[in-house]
């Protein structure tokens, strides 16, 4: 066990996860007072974020902290481990729930499910347990860490527990949860190599067979790749995410998703010393297909938390394409593309935490404010809610990746991965290489279309209902929560060449070399080298406000006597309404009929002889109807079967145990 001095940055971790839970406690001492719940204890759980986040910064680049903990079952201590992988993980865990909780501060009030108390508990606990995923250095203290996330997430999502719906997409949540949970559990299994040791660190000195070594990678794939919403596994999160209050969801799709990541790359790069070119193949084409199906769904949907569900799909879809890229980069000996990958997968994960966060969050807000969910009854509250039309602007173009925003960052160092893969011996992976180039620029593009249906709808045009008119904007401590990821997302897409400087100890550590110290610059970009392209935010963004600058000093200047104002041409239309303008449905037509083979769809057509006629359209998962829905059938006739086993009768009872001992008897003999 290593000094106390050398993991001092691991016993703080420990220490604010415990924190985190005793915050928590102290919210069942007043379970039912929401001012002090809400104006106390989450802003105190925010402080705590804030100080994982600097704990876990100082540590990346520091050599790996360990320690054990003389607790849990007989002679199954809990070992814990901080390295830059973890470290990493924990900034952003740290960072998003800072703001996320400020945020959580002014938006819980009474009257909303769960008493605030226990809101309170299970909010913490969530955070202490995702935290202890990341540091878990065996596979007991991380499988009670991660059962623990899943159980309190669980709780979270069902906080309105009575209403129906909300329990059922609670359920499915679970249900997939503890299939996920059960494939990891197996891949660790398989890792130990037939030892009873279940440390990580006997997991790395196992010598594991072709075979077994992928067995062990497909069953932490499809374990991690549940609970991450990788298609088909994605069916829980379009319904959790909008059952949760829109705090949960922000932690959820900002933090909860990446702990998926965090498994797959320790047991792919940390724990799986050889992995084979193949394995990145398969995580390649399930990234670009879970991108390609969650912005398709996306531009469909008239829900807006719903949304940002299937967005976050997309991005996930988009972080398992360069996991994949950086696997097959590895196998085939290409350093510098391998460590462009990884940084692309890891920049995307954080951006990702902050653009996704604000979007949810500022819906939230717009539900508080209108009750409303649906798109097609939202519509020019620009006007009412400034501050969160205009917060929610900064996460609308980060997530639609436009320069000089975050978002646009990680997908174009991913893009420059493909563009520059040279010849690889494998034909598959050379044909698959420019597919997928194709492929991430067509989601990059349906997802700048997603984000204008999603923002012109809330925000723009005219009110569809005359309640609108009623709403307000958000409070003091919802701007504050909002105003620091709308921050995130502008710092981190103007200091790349900082960030890439942070992640390179991640890379050493998993691939063995980082990325050019040439692309750690401030003013320039440049991932791979000089000669290769480059992209400089902070001069972009000099240019764009010269642009505009100019642009204003001559119309307003220069031309000022020539402007004539008069009415916007309104085609032809001189009585405009709300029904007018361009709805959700509207937006989504053109994507329904080019992806129709994605889509379920159900259609309600009025005959001509209705005198209130309507016209609708439902658009469901085909996984959903085709895979999940005769599983449950089946299951649910098993159940009858052998149901009927059970007569109530000892005589039958005893005919089973006679049948079963004597079946025993003769295989043994």
């Amino acid at each position: 066990m290593p000094e106390p001095l050398t993991a001092a940055g691991l016993q703080g971790v420990v220490g604010i996860a415990l924190a985190w839970i005793g915050v928590g406690i102290l919210g069942l001492l007043r379970p039912n007072h929401v001012g002090i719940v809400a104006r106390l204890l989450f802003p105190a759980g925010a402080l705590l974020g804030l100080a994982m986040a600097v704990v876990a910064f100082t540590a990346l680049p520091l050599p790996a902290q360990q320690m054990v903990l003389p607790i849990g079952l007989p002679d199954l201590p809990l070992h814990l481990r901080l390295d830059a992988l973890s470290a990493f993980f924990l900034v952003l865990l740290g960072s998003a729930s800072a703001a996320i909780s400020i945020f959580a501060a002014g938006y819980f009030r009474e009257g909303e499910g769960t008493a605030p108390g226990l809101l309170c508990l299970q909010y913490h606990v969530f955070l202490a347990s995702m935290s202890l995923v990341l540091v878990a250095d065996d596979a007991y203290a991380f499988m009670v860490a991660w059962e623990t996330m899943a159980l309190s997430s669980y709780f979270l999502v069902t906080t309105q527990h009575r209403i129906p719906e909300i329990r059922r997409a609670g359920f499915v949540y679970l249900l997939i949860a503890h299939a996920g949970a059960l494939g990891i559990l197996l891949s660790f299994g398989v890792l130990q190599g037939g030892s009873w040791q279940f440390t990580f660190d006997a997991m790395r000195g196992a010598a594991l067979s072709p075979g077994w070594a992928s067995t062990a990678f497909l069953l932490s794939l499809f374990g991690f790749g549940a609970k991450a919403g990788l298609v088909p596994l994605h069916v829980w999160l379009p319904d959790a995410h909008p059952a949760a209050p829109s705090p949960v969801s922000a932690m959820m799709s900002g933090v909860m998703l990446k702990t998926a990541l965090y498994g797959v790359l320790r047991v792919s790069f940390d724990l799986l010393d050889q992995p084979l070119w193949w394995w990145g193949a398969i995580a390649l084409v399930l990234g670009l297909f879970s991108a390609l199906y969650g912005v398709a769904f996306a531009a469909v949907q008239t829900d807006m938390k719903r949304l940002l569900a299937y967005s976050s799909i997309e991005n996930i879809g988009i972080a398992f394409t360069a996991f994949g890229l950086a696997l097959l980069f590895h196998c085939f000996d290409m350093p510098a593309l391998a460590a462009l990958a990884l940084a692309a997968m890891l920049y995307h994960a954080l951006n990702h935490a902050f653009f996704k966060s604000l979007l949810f969050l500022a819906t939230g807000s717009v539900l508080h404010a209108t009750h409303e969910r649906s798109l097609g009854k939202l519509g020019g509250l620009i006007g009412r809610m400034p501050w969160v039309a205009w917060l929610a602007l900064i996460g609308t173009l980060a997530i639609a990746g436009l320069p000089p925003l975050n978002g646009f960052v990680s997908e174009w160092m991913l893009l420059q991965s493909f563009l520059f893969t040279p010849q690889i011996p494998q034909p598959f992976v050379n044909m698959l290489i420019p597919l997928g180039a194709a492929a991430l620029a067509l989601v990059a593009a349906l997802a700048a279309y997603v984000m204008v249906k999603f923002y012109g709808v809330i925000f723009l045009g005219q009110m569809r209902e005359p309640q609108l008119a009623e709403a307000r904007d958000c409070g003091r401590l919802e701007r504050l929560g909002l105003g620091v990821l709308a921050l995130g997302c502008v710092l981190l897409g103007l200091a790349p060449g900082w960030v890439l400087g942070q992640i390179d100890p991640i890379s050493q550590l998993l691939l063995g070399n980082g990325l050019s110290p040439a692309g750690h610059g401030i003013w320039q970009l440049t991932p791979l080298s000089a000669e290769r392209a480059s992209y400089g935010p902070i001069v972009f963004l000099l240019g764009a406000v010269l642009v505009v600058a100019l642009t204003y000093f001559v119309v307003r200047r220069l031309y000022h006597g020539r402007i004539r104002r008069a009415p916007a041409w309104d085609c032809g239309f001189p009585a405009q309404n709300a029904r007018m303008q361009d709805s959700a449905e509207g937006f989504g037509h053109p994507i329904r009929h080019i992806f129709a083979p994605l889509f379920s769809m159900r259609r309600q057509l009025p005959s001509p002889f209705d005198r209130n006629p309507r016209y609708r359209v439902d658009v469901e998962d085909r996984f959903w109807t085709a895979l999940y829905l005769p599983l449950a059938r089946g299951v649910e006739r098993a159940a009858e079967w052998v149901g009927r086993l059970q007569q109530g009768r000892i005589a039958a009872y005893l005919l089973y145990s006679f049948l079963t001992l004597t079946a025993l008897l003769v295989i043994v003999l």
